[in-house]
């Protein structure tokens, strides 16, 4: 293993679907992704983002080829790998939060579960998360009686208990209104730059997305899924002067933002 190993190096991966492993819905991926950096995978609507994003979490393992997070093969299923595993969260497009608890409750499971705290700690670490994504007046909500777009952010809070240096996002700007899509997209951004929260410590982030104009500018990546290929397209500049048809789509598609 080198001394500084990408966060995520894939190659030749074939993605399978999630529901159907036997079915690989992207196939040969080689793409490396360096600490610090933050990229967004774009494409239409089942050009299989959501699978390889699940890959990218070790939630599932390559149909073929190689995956390493930090230089150690995925998927990590060894509890001695537990701590390498816990550098990576993951924020599910719905939020993917327990129905049955609080939006703090949800916010304290991974800390009771795998950070050993005691419950004053515990209690603290939640407020501050609770404050940092704007959720204190939600805190003691089901999860049921929540917004869509507040039920989005308690699922990046709680992916980001236990302070993990790279997280994936499964369409953070799906059927959000501008106040908050503009919200995400700024704390984001500081998230990747080191936000106070975290020590300053600048986080690597990668996205998916099926609407690259929210995206655009920043010190951000692309890549492109389409026709089951994985096609890295680079900078921003380079985005914009792409040829491709189904950058184009992208770039022109309506802006799907609730109102």
């Amino acid at each position: 293993m080198s001394e500084n190993p990408p966060a995520i190096e894939m190659r030749g991966v074939d993605v399978g679907a999630m529901r159907d492993q036997t079915l690989t819905i992207v196939e040969n991926v080689t793409w490396s992704v360096a600490p610090g950096e933050f990229w967004v995978l774009a494409g239409p609507q089942r050009s299989g983002k959501s699978d390889l994003l699940m890959l990218a979490a070790g939630l599932m393992g390559p149909v073929k080829g190689r995956y390493e997070f930090f230089g150690n093969r995925m998927p990590l299923f060894d509890e001695a790998q537990l701590g390498e595993r816990l550098r990576l969260g993951f924020v599910f497009e719905n939020g993917g939060l327990f129905r049955h608890l609080t939006i703090a409750e949800n916010l304290a499971l991974p800390l009771r579960y795998h950070g050993r705290m005691t419950d004053g700690a515990t209690e603290e670490a939640v407020g501050k998360l609770l404050e940092l994504t704007g959720l204190t007046p939600l805190a003691g909500q089901a999860p049921a009686h929540v917004g869509r777009s507040w039920l989005k952010r308690a699922g990046l809070a709680r992916a980001l208990a236990l302070q993990p240096g790279v997280l994936l996002l499964d369409n953070p700007l799906g059927g959000l209104d501008a106040r908050h899509a503009r919200w995400w997209l700024g704390f984001l951004d500081e998230l990747r730059r080191g936000h106070e929260w975290a020590g300053g410590k600048p986080m690597t982030l990668v996205v998916t997305a099926d609407d690259l104009r929210p995206w655009r500018g920043g010190a951000r990546r692309f890549a492109l899924l389409k026709e089951k290929k994985f096609i890295p397209l680079g900078a921003w500049s380079e985005v914009e002067n792409a040829r491709d048809p189904a950058v184009e789509e992208l770039l022109a598609a309506p802006l799907e933002l609730a109102s």
